[in-house]
């Protein structure tokens, strides 16, 4: 991965991909403090001056973020020529593809994207999520991870969905507890959860007035989140169907003139 740049946006991008796997190359005229420190990690390979086309030929990503837009639009067509895609500071017209802002807990990743249209919207709402997300959210799912093979004696779908909700419904901190603790957490919820008997279903009515998901209640959009079947009609928009899971089975029972319908009996 190729960045071209030597001010605080060029920074900001190396800082990104500095926290993936790829090899990170820096082209800088005037490298700042915090490049030279990478350099000196052997955290990025740094070149003072501006790229050339052959410095492309085995790169995967560039990043063109530059002060100038008249270097930016060189490196553009450097990359382009290569058969690089290419991202130009500022300029999503002029970019093959658009990186998001990140939230990350590894192994959690929140992606945000605006599609370039507002960047610092992007900013402020990874701002929030940083602040409302634990640090050690991460370490919950990978603990979450290697109890995974425990979990499955639970029978696969509701049942161990029902699992995995109360252990991350729980009002501790995400995290906070030892790898032993939580583990000891995990075996009493799952000795809990097998001796359940077997959930017969339940039917509930949720009413989705004229369409609108934002006129739905609380209560209505998590039924439909937690819902296995969602039985609906034609006056229901997509925009409700949307609250549900993607494993849902989702049955249309609308009746139309001259067309298909299901009889009430069927319903």
């Amino acid at each position: 991965m190729l960045v071209v740049g030597d001010g605080q946006m060029a920074d900001a991008k190396c800082r990104a991909v500095l926290k993936t796997q790829a090899e990170v190359v820096v082209f800088a005229e005037n490298p700042s403090a915090e490049a030279l420190a990478w350099a000196a990690d052997d955290n990025i390979t740094l070149c003072v001056g501006l790229p050339e086309l052959a410095d492309l030929s085995d790169v995967a990503l560039v990043y063109a973020a530059h002060a100038d837009d008249e270097v930016n639009d060189l490196v553009a067509s450097l990359a382009r020529t290569q058969g690089v895609l290419v991202n130009v500071l500022d300029r999503t017209d002029a970019c093959d593809f658009i990186t998001p802002a990140i939230v990350d807990r590894d192994p959690v990743i929140v992606a945000i994207g605006t599609e370039g249209a507002a960047p610092v919207l992007a900013r402020q709402i990874k701002a929030d999520l940083e602040s409302s997300l634990s640090p050690e959210l991460g370490r919950l799912a990978r603990y979450a991870n290697a109890f995974r093979e425990r979990a499955r004696q639970l029978p696969e779908g509701l049942a161990r969905r029902r699992f995995w909700k109360a252990f991350f419904s729980t009002d501790r901190p995400a995290g906070t507890a030892s790898a032993s603790e939580t583990a000891e957490q995990l075996e009493a919820l799952l000795a809990q959860h097998l001796g359940l008997d077997k959930d017969p279903g339940r039917v509930t009515f949720v009413g989705a007035g004229p369409g609108d998901p934002e006129l739905l209640t609380l209560k209505a959009r998590r039924l439909l989140h937690d819902a296995e079947v969602i039985v609906y009609d034609r006056l229901v928009g997509k925009g409700v169907l949307e609250l549900a899971r993607r494993e849902a089975k989702f049955i249309n029972v609308g009746k139309e003139g001259f067309g298909r319908h299901v009889s009430q009996t069927e319903i």
